[in-house]
C-alpha cells in the first residue's frame, strides 16, 4: 500500500506478455486444465480461466487445479469475471469485463489480494479505467474473432495506438483475432501483451504454438 495515497501501487507490469485463456467451450477438445498444463510447459507468462459453460463446483475444481500448475510453472493466474473464485484459489488477479461487477465494488481489502484487469472496447470506456482501481487494461477485439461472443466490431491498428495512449500508465494487453503473424504489429502499436484462445487450443500441438507465439512478440523469430 503507499502510505502516502493510500492506494495499492500498480501491479500491471506484472501481466506482459502471453495470456493464454485456458476456456471451457466444448469447441476445443480439452478441457480447460489440459490447456493450463500446456501453456505453463511452453513458458506462458499469464493464465486466465475462463468458464462460461461450467457449474460452479467444476469451475472451483478448475481453478484449484490450475493454480497449482501456475504456482509450479510461475506463471500468473487470472479468473475470469469472478472475484469469489479467484479468492477462494488465491489467484493472482480477476480480470472483469464491462458487464461484470465493477472494480470499484470490490472491497479494498480484496484489491489488495488481486490485481485486476478490465476489458475495454471504445475510448469512453478506457478514459473510464483511470477512475477506477485496475491494474491493467485490455482493449479489443482487434481484429476479427470467432473465439468468443462480442457485442463490438472489429476495433482496428489505429484504435489500437489510442488505446495504448488512453491507458498508459497502465500496459494495454490486445485482445481478438491476434496470430503469430500480427505481431510485429501489435508490438510496434506499443502493447504490453496480448491474449489468445483459439490459435493456441485449435492447434494440433498447442505447447510449440504457444512457444512460436511468445518468441514472435519478443521478436526473437
Amino acid at each position: 500500500m503507499n502510505k502516502m495515497t493510500g492506494q495499492t501501487p500498480l501491479r500491471g507490469h506484472d501481466y506482459l506478455g502471453l495470456h493464454v485463456l485456458a476456456d471451457d467451450d466444448p469447441r476445443w477438445g480439452r478441457d480447460p486444465v489440459e490447456q493450463a498444463k500446456q501453456a505453463c510447459e511452453a513458458g506462458v507468462p499469464v493464465i486466465q480461466l475462463r468458464t462460461k459453460h461450467a457449474s460452479d463446483r467444476e469451475a472451483l475444481a478448475w481453478a484449484k487445479a490450475i493454480r497449482e500448475l501456475t504456482r509450479e510453472s510461475g506463471a500468473r493466474f487470472v479468473v475470469n469475471d469472478r472475484f469469489d473464485l479467484a479468492l477462494l484459489v488465491e489467484a493472482d488477479a480477476v480480470h472483469l469485463g464491462q458487464t461484470d461487477l465493477p472494480p470499484s465494488a470490490i472491497p479494498e481489502k480484496v484489491r489488495a489480494q488481486l490485481a485486476i484487469g478490465r476489458s475495454t472496447h471504445t475510448p469512453e470506456q478506457l478514459a473510464a479505467t483511470h477512475d477506477e482501481p485496475v491494474d491493467y487494461v485490455a482493449f479489443g477485439p482487434v481484429f476479427g474473432t470467432t473465439s468468443k461472443d462480442s457485442a463490438y466490431g472489429e476495433r482496428g491498428l489505429d484504435a489500437l495506438r489510442q488505446a495504448v495512449d488512453l491507458a498508459a500508465p497502465r500496459p494495454l494487453v490486445a485482445i481478438g483475432g491476434i496470430t503469430a503473424d500480427r505481431l510485429d504489429v501489435l508490438r510496434e502499436a506499443g502493447v504490453g501483451g496480448f491474449a489468445v484462445i483459439s490459435v493456441v487450443a485449435t492447434d494440433a500441438d498447442p505447447v510449440a504454438a504457444a512457444k512460436n507465439l511468445i518468441r514472435r512478440f519478443r521478436g526473437t523469430s
